[in-house]
């Protein structure tokens, strides 16, 4: 009677189990848990540290409401976005103890509203500098 040995499997690099690794030769398309691809995808970092004031977020409020107001027709939810702005412009220019806790429900709500939208870069921009005004 033989004996079988088993052959020793060869090492993994790090990070093995997940299927992504970052950097190194990848060339194919990421695909999620259920093996679709996943297609415009898109990266942004944000510097936890960086001074915003004011005048960066009111700027961007301004953008904000240029782009809401060229493709309003095409949001389904242009009224709630339009509500939001009016929100965050209240914020600004009333200070009261209640502003912090109704710009950070902003900056959550904000980037899921404009998700998949024309102005999703503008709402993201936006809820950003509200965050690192606030921190």
């Amino acid at each position: 009677m033989t004996v079988g040995r088993r052959r020793p499997e060869p090492e993994q690099s790090q990070g093995h189990g997940s299927g992504i690794s970052i950097g190194g030769d990848n060339i194919a398309p990421l695909q999620n848990v259920v093996g679709q691809n996943i297609s415009n995808v898109h990266q942004s970092a944000s510097v936890e540290r960086a001074t915003v004031d004011v005048e960066t977020v009111r700027d961007l409020l301004a953008a904000f409401r240029t782009e809401l107001d060229r493709n309003g027709s095409a949001l389904p939810n242009a009224q709630v976005l339009r509500a939001i702005a009016d929100s965050i412009d209240t914020s600004l220019t009333t200070p009261d103890t209640h502003t912090p806790g109704t710009l950070r429900g902003t900056v959550q709500a904000l980037p899921a509203l404009v998700a998949g939208t024309v102005v999703q870069q503008g709402g993201e921009a936006l809820a950003h500098a509200i965050a690192g005004w606030l921190s």
